[in-house]
Parts: structure tokens; C-alpha cells; sequence
């Protein structure tokens, strides 16, 4: 069945207290919003909508290249469900699956996407919501199951009683829903709450009370639930997405000294039996081959390209003869 996806990017970060739209703000050299598209085109998602607002220009500048995405305004920021509204003149005709996922959540993989799309395709529900197990949920929207294991809601941590506050299953906010489903839903939502607006949550309450099937999988990951709220929580994901750009790199045959003090570029592309020494940086789409010996203490511009069997010189080499040193002392 065919697949499209709504990625939610019009929100202003106050917290981040930047000028810059927060889906551009980089992950290991790539734009947060950058790692979603590439999940959602991982997954086999043949549309994608991209709602902006603030910076709306800029970002449509910074991925002018992407053929594959229409950019959707939402002029005024009046909640999630709100924003999904706004795509509903490119969707009201279309009859397969539309995920929905949030442009500042680039620890999102292709392949949690795809047992998404297949529970929700397996169960033939209204809606699959994509949940995570989380030792500390805090913040969190817990998601509430009946003694059958029946999704029941989703209780905002704000709303939470002290039983609901102990759940650990939580909603990162990735969803599946039956196109058609989900426009029917939209219309009967309501911004009956303290900030006045439309929130996507309330489509699950109103599929459910209208007696459609809506499934949980509990298929993401604690860390591809972090989402990006604030500059410490930019450096605590461009911690997990090193780690990751640097295992990679491990599984394809290369050797990496000292990961912690390391830092390679998401970009970067190194052969296979190259030695990364420790306090090397690989900066860009820097192209790197085979049998290398890079640093330590090397600056690989982005850009770079160097030949199979190179090795690079410590950024400053000082070679101290402690033999003569003690003959002046």
C-alpha cells in the first residue's frame, strides 16, 4: 500500500533561544530534519509533506535539492493536529497510510519506521502509534492499556495521576494512520484545552470512542525517543548519533583508536582497513581510503579526499631528545 508522510517543523525553540528553525540545527554535520527524511524514504514513503512555519524559507532553501518533498505553511502554530490540518487539500483523495513524526526527532531509524508500518498493516487498524519503554518517562505521554493489553488513550504527564505516572510505555509521537481515518478525525477535534489548541492525541480518543482499532507496537528504542527541546538536549543526541556514525564505520572494516575522542562527520566516507588515531576530527563529506593511518591529532577538512595508503602528520609534532635535555640540565 502506498505511504505517506506528514514531518511536523513549523515550531519556534524558545528554549534553544536561537534564530535558526530548529529542524536545521546540525547532528553530526546534518540537519536534525535531514535524518527524518532519510527514515521515512528508508521506509518506502513515496510522499512527504513538510509543514513549516517560522524560517519557513530557510528551510525549503536548505533542502531545495529534495524532489520528493512538498512544503506545507502553517501560518500560525495552533498545535500538532493543527498542523497536520493544513496538509488535508494534498491528502483528502489519497486512500493508503500517512505517518506522522516530528521534524526535531533525528534518532529515528528507517527500519523502526518499517515494523511500524507493518504492525499497523498487519492489524488493519485506524491507527499504530510506535511506542518506547523508558526508565525515567518523565515528561512523557504515558500510554494507557486496558487488562487485555487494548490501547486505551494517551495521558499527558501533566494529566497524569500517581498510578499513570509509574506506566513506562510512552508515546514519542510516532504514528500510522489510515488516511482516511485520520481526516474524518481531524474534523472532530477541538482545542478544549488551556492553550487553545488542536492537539493530534485527541484523534486516537476520538478513533477509539467512535470504535476503530488502534494499536500500540512498542518498537522504538529509548534513544530514538529523545527529541531536541534545548541545546543540552542537541549534545546529548549528537553524542548517541556519533556513536552510531562511528559504529558503522567499525562494521565496515575500520579501525577507530579512541571512539570518545573522536569526532567524524555523519558525511564522511573512510575505506576499509584505515586507522582512525585519537584526537582526529573528519569535518564534511570528507572521502578517505583504504589502508589510511589518519592523526592523531588530525583535521580532515570537508572536502578532502585522500588516497588509499595515505597517512597524515600530527596537526604539531614535537620531538623532545631526553638524553641531550639532561646533558644541558
Amino acid at each position: 500500500m502506498e505511504k505517506a508522510a506528514i514531518i511536523l517543523a513549523a515550531g519556534v525553540s524558545s528554549r534553544m533561544n536561537t534564530q535558526m528553525p530548529k529542524v536545521l540545527h546540525e547532528v553530526c554535520g546534518r540537519a536534525m530534519l535531514d535524518y527524518v527524511l532519510e527514515a521515512c524514504r528508508q521506509a518506502g514513503v513515496t510522499k512527504i509533506y513538510v509543514v513549516v512555519g517560522f524560517g519557513a524559507e530557510q528551510v525549503q532553501q536548505n533542502f531545495a535539492d529534495a524532489d520528493d518533498v512538498v512544503w506545507v505553511r502553517q501560518e500560525e502554530q495552533k498545535g500538532t493536529a493543527h498542523a497536520v490540518m493544513c496538509c488535508t487539500d494534498y491528502l483528502q483523495n489519497f486512500e493508503g497510510d500517512t505517518l506522522i513524526l516530528c521534524g526535531d526527532g533525528p534518532l529515528i531509524q528507517g527500519q523502526t519506521l518499517k515494523v511500524l508500518v507493518d504492525k499497523h498493516e498487519k492489524e488493519k487498524s485506524a491507527v499504530t502509534l510506535a511506542t518506547a519503554l523508558l526508565d525515567d518517562p518523565t515528561g512523557y505521554g504515558r500510554i494507557v492499556r486496558d487488562d487485555y493489553g487494548n490501547i486505551e488513550g494517551i495521558v499527558e504527564h501533566s494529566d497524569c495521576d500517581e498510578k499513570q505516572k509509574q506506566i513506562k510505555e510512552v508515546n514519542p509521537s510516532y504514528y500510522c494512520f489510515d488516511n482516511q481515518k485520520l481526516l474524518e478525525a481531524l474534523k472532530q477535534i477541538k482545542p478544549d484545552n488551556i492553550k487553545g489548541e488542536y492537539y493530534l492525541t485527541d484523534a486516537l480518543s476520538i478513533l477509539i470512542s467512535s470504535g476503530n482499532k488502534v494499536v500500540a507496537v512498542t518498537a522504538v528504542r529509548p534513544e530514538e525517543a529523545m527529541s531536541v527541546n534545548s541545546r543540552s538536549q542537541l549534545s546529548a543526541v549528537g553524542k548517541v548519533m556519533q556513536s552510531r556514525v562511528q559504529n558503522r564505520l567499525m562494521e565496515n572494516g575500520v579501525t577507530i583508536v579512541d571512539p570518545v575522542n573522536t569526532w567524524i562527520d555523519s558525511r564522511a566516507q573512510i575505506g576499509q582497513d584505515t586507522t582512525v588515531e585519537p584526537f582526529t576530527y573528519i569535518h564534511g563529506s570528507a572521502r578517505i581510503g583504504s589502508h589510511c593511518r589518519i592523526g592523531p591529532f588530525a583535521y580532515i577538512e570537508g572536502g578532502t579526499e585522500l588516497k588509499d595508503g595515505t597517512i597524515t602528520r600530527p596537526v604539531m609534532s614535537v620531538k623532545f631528545d631526553v638524553a641531550e635535555e639532561s646533558k644541558e640540565g
